[in-house]
């Protein structure tokens, strides 16, 4: 029986609900399990009511968001169990809020999305296009960033690669 309930609890947790979108129209991609992401904590970044923070921003952190976010008050650095919060680690994919990943963008520090994985709702804070240079683009354990058109480590001309 125990057996059971372990499927059905793990087999609810890997499906979004049907009306999540992601920011293309299409069916919301999980974001990350490991470590557990979403204001439900069920790996996409869901949002309803009782979401203040709207977490729907599928991002991939780096050093420089994690030392940002800290600077302006929230620190996802630091472990938190009454929230069942790991703490972040650079190349940590993350729900972040709307609000501060729109912060770190006007700051020039903003992470890397997966915008398949990033709810529909974040286009009432950034417009689809603006949103679009930061798809896609992944961390490496070397500061390095691959956003499909070749990599860098602060050169270019895309401000995504800016270190």
């Amino acid at each position: 029986m125990l057996a059971i309930l372990t499927l059905c609890i793990v087999s609810v947790a890997s499906v979004s609900t049907s009306n999540d979108k992601n920011v293309f129209g299409n069916s919301l991609e999980i974001c990350c399990t490991d470590p557990i992401t979403g204001f439900y904590r069920n790996g996409y970044c869901s949002t309803g009511p009782t979401d203040h923070g709207k977490h729907v921003v599928c991002a991939t952190v780096t050093d420089r968001f994690l030392q940002f976010s800290k600077s302006v008050g929230n620190d996802l650095s630091t472990p938190n169990p009454d929230y069942n919060f790991p703490g972040l680690i650079a190349g940590n994919c993350w729900c972040l809020c709307a609000l501060r990943w729109k912060e770190a963008m006007e700051n020039g520090c903003a992470p890397p999305l997966n915008l398949s994985a990033t709810h529909q709702r974040m286009l009432e804070f950034v417009p689809l296009d603006r949103l679009l240079q930061y798809n896609n683009v992944t961390y490496t354990q070397a500061n390095q960033y691959t956003n499909g058109y070749g990599s860098g480590s602060g050169s270019g001309n895309n401000h995504v690669l800016d270190e």
